[in-house]
């Protein structure tokens, strides 16, 4: 991590709309060694104005990564990926893909709409304890994410 994040937490938002898995990443999450502050939209359209800063969420923080689940209600994870990536003020964001579909072409569709990452949800509460710790430990501990673009 960089020096000049230490102290500082990592902004994560977290696009999911079932409650379960949205408690278990959370879970997953408090107990990381990386300081964190995770927000939730729990659709498409939220997950937009969040980013954007828009009504409700004008005093939102940018995140410094997003994990977004593709089955969505309102807009979809391709829909909302394909706007994060074609806006000029968001496309830095990494976007890791955090999902229950194995789907081929979903896996095609969101490396073409330039996802970060692409990683499947397990239904074993360990293994998807293992999974979130393991982006965590990539995303938050190894990589470099980028500060916001004056």
């Amino acid at each position: 991590m960089d020096d000049d994040r230490i102290g500082t937490p990592i902004e994560i938002l977290l696009v999911e709309d079932n409650k379960g898995d949205i408690r278990l990443t959370l879970e997953a999450l408090k107990e990381s060694k990386v300081s964190n502050n995770i927000s939730v939209a729990y659709d498409g359209v939220d997950a937009l104005s969040f980013l954007r800063q828009e009504g409700k969420f004008a005093n939102s923080p940018s995140p410094d990564i997003v994990l977004l689940d593709l089955n969505l209600p309102k807009k979809t994870g391709i829909e909302v990926l394909t706007e994060i990536k074609n806006d000029n003020n968001l496309t830095h964001i990494p976007v890791v893909i955090l999902t229950s579909s194995k789907d081929e072409e979903d896996i095609l569709k969101t490396y073409t709409c330039h996802a970060s990452a692409y990683v499947t949800k397990p239904v074993d509460f360990d293994k998807f304890l293992k999974v979130i710790r393991g982006i965590e430990d990539f995303w938050l501990n190894i990589v470099k994410l980028p500060h916001k673009p004056l």
